[in-house]
């Protein structure tokens, strides 16, 4: 395993050293990278920004709005919050949390944190959590990363994110400020973060020597020029909203969907699908499938039917889908 030290607090640049990393680096390698963003609201790849933000709190703060390359739901990140990334050899194209999460819970163990793994891809500490995770596979590769809620300003996590209301619900809790925490307050030895990045590190790589990959001039440049022509642009961090007359929502083990349909003379001329959930498919292909069908429940059931919806979804029922649809 190889360390990539990662000094920047853009999450513009942060982002595209990761998808260069993941594409273009020595697919025989490992990588681990420890980083922070300055304040950000991280968005989920198959997420509507706009639905997700608070636009009047971000932009009287200022806060950054990137949308990231993996799926799961948006994110608050500021200096208080450490992020790691992982980055190696995939052993399929399923999505396994747990294999690079129980690291990172056996490192805190270390520092005095009783931390376990919670729901999908949470790490917690008295039920609260202060890690989340997400995935992305790429040939062969799978580039995992989280957050560590160290010493972050908690009250900022409400008010720069639009938390769903049925999302608050299912979890049982009445706020988000309610089921998040930092683990500073849980360490044995209190120390501040840039010392905490450094034990989180030697542990991670445990008895292994820590070797830092030095990327090049030539490689930084791609890493800004991919920074410059996707994460700065509008496009990619916020798209067009697409215009909808109807919208149809359905809350899974797995996440949120939102279905937003274009329906003309009983016809669907367009469909968008947005969520939290994660996929290592392109739900934009299944999108496409309800274009030129009619919006009626034997027709739409159809489809799903024959549809291999868990690829793009994880377990999910055809069954709850379609009478949510209706």
């Amino acid at each position: 395993m190889l360390y990539i030290r990662n000094d920047s607090l853009d999450p513009h640049y942060n982002l595209a050293l990761e998808e260069f990393a993941l594409k273009n680096l020595d697919p025989e390698e490992s990588y681990i990278i420890l980083w922070q963003n300055a304040p950000s609201v991280i968005i989920g790849r198959f997420q509507n920004t706009i639905e997700e933000i608070n636009q009047d709190f971000i932009e009287k703060n200022k806060i950054n709005v990137v949308r990231r390359m993996t799926g799961g739901g948006a994110v608050y990140h500021d200096l208080g919050n450490l992020n790691f990334s992982f980055i190696e050899k995939a052993t399929g194209r399923e999505i396994d949390f747990r294999k690079f999460t129980e690291p990172v819970v056996k490192a805190l163990a270390k520092m005095g944190i009783n931390a376990e793994h919670t729901g999908r891809n949470d790490i917690t500490i008295d039920n609260k959590k202060f890690s989340g995770n997400a995935q992305y596979h790429y040939k062969g590769k799978v580039l995992h990363h989280g957050t560590i809620l160290f010493n972050s300003k908690l009250e900022n996590v409400q008010s720069a994110l639009n938390v769903k209301k049925e999302k608050i619900e299912s979890k049982g809790v009445k706020s988000v400020r309610s089921r998040v925490t930092n683990i500073v307050d849980y360490l044995e030895n209190k120390v501040p973060l840039e010392r905490f990045k450094e034990l989180l590190l030697h542990y991670l790589f445990g008895e292994q020597e820590i070797k830092e990959y030095k990327l090049s001039s030539e490689e930084q440049e791609k890493i800004k020029k991919l920074m410059e022509d996707k994460y700065l642009t509008w496009e990619w961090n916020f798209g067009a909203s697409p215009a909808f007359n109807l919208r149809k929502g359905f809350h899974f083990p797995g996440g949120n969907i939102d279905f937003l349909f274009n329906v003309e003379g009983g016809i669907i001329k367009n469909c968008t699908i947005f969520g939290d959930f994660f996929s290592n498919y392109d739900v934009a292909t299944l999108a496409d499938k309800f274009k030129g069908i009619k919006y009626h429940k034997e027709d739409i059931a159809r489809l799903i039917q024959e549809e291999n919806l868990e690829k793009y979804f994880g377990q999910i029922s055809k069954e709850s889908l379609i009478q949510s649809l209706f």
